[in-house]
């Protein structure tokens, strides 16, 4: 992970720490194992309210140039308190990690996450018509995968878990590529920092697969979109055209700007982004 996606993490873990200090007591569930590859297992922690839960799961993607890092889950919880406060289940899912893994193998393994939280919906206690996913930069860019490219499973697949819906209800994207074929094909010549992530080692067929911009239609989740104007790794128009292209399909969805801030929110941007999120949730994933 490079020193700027670890420090956009950092910033955004911190700000919610800030919005609770007092907090009610918090389940967790670590290394829960939702799948195999390669002898190797899938984990997510889980992170669900001791006193009343309201039913809704969020899925949180911990990745940022698709490497997905493992950290105690006592020293995590505080990114998740906002949602946990409010009755939230959190599930922080790791995905098969770059360099080793490629991002269409990451799609994957997120897709099967969502799949095996909603076969499990009565273990983990939450209505598998209300799951969420948000996460930041490349976290983002897999939630909006999950949220435009998802599917109903395979009524014949052996594996019980592939036979699920991997759809969510609602998405929240922090400053997240959404046009890969940008980051491909152009990025040798005008953003040189792209070659600091080798998941985007693609070619331009499977860049165009795996871009969230390209598959929008109409019944996509609501999605909320938020960006820094100043980000110079991923561009705002990341954000502005699959902002556009939900507005064209009718798809319910948001987009905040932040105008002095760049590949990461800090200070006040940061709380407000918080804010936002977990109302976008509260509103989207609210129980009859």
């Amino acid at each position: 992970m490079t020193r700027r996606l670890l420090a956009l993490f950092l910033v955004l873990s911190l700000a919610p720490a800030t919005l609770c200090a007092q907090s009610p007591e918090v389940e967790i569930s670590p290394d829960v194992v939702y799948g195999h590859k390669y002898g190797l297992a899938l984990t997510m922690d889980v992170f669900k309210p001791a006193e009343k839960p309201n039913g809704a799961g969020v899925l949180f993607m911990v990745s940022g140039g698709w490497f997905s890092r493992w950290a105690p889950p006592e020293q995590t919880q505080a990114l998740f308190r906002p949602l946990t406060d409010k009755g939230f289940t959190v599930f922080a899912v790791r995905h098969g990690s770059s360099p080793k893994f490629s991002i269409p193998e990451a799609v994957e393994d997120v897709r099967r996450s969502v799949r095996f939280i909603r076969l499990n919906a009565e273990r983990f206690e939450v209505d598998p018509e209300r799951l969420g996913v948000y996460g930041a930069s490349a976290g983002g860019h897999l939630s909006l995968v999950l949220g435009t490219a998802s599917d109903e499973g395979d009524p014949d697949a052996e594996d019980p878990v592939l036979r699920v819906s991997s759809r969510v209800q609602a998405v929240v994207a922090y400053v997240a590529p959404t046009d890969l074929r940008i980051m491909v094909w152009e990025a040798p010549d005008h953003l040189p920092a792209y070659e600091r992530f080798p998941a985007l080692d693609l070619d331009l067929e499977a860049a165009e697969q795996f871009s969230p911009l390209v598959h929008v239609t109409p019944d996509d989740p609501p999605t909320l979109l938020m960006v820094g104007a100043k980000d110079d790794l991923v561009p705002m128009k990341h954000s502005q055209e699959i902002q556009a292209a939900f507005k064209k399909h009718k798809v319910d969805s948001q987009l905040i700007v932040f105008e002095d801030a760049g590949h990461g929110l800090g200070g006040e941007d940061a709380v407000k982004a918080t804010q936002e999120m977990v109302s976008w949730f509260e509103t989207h994933l609210a129980g009859e």
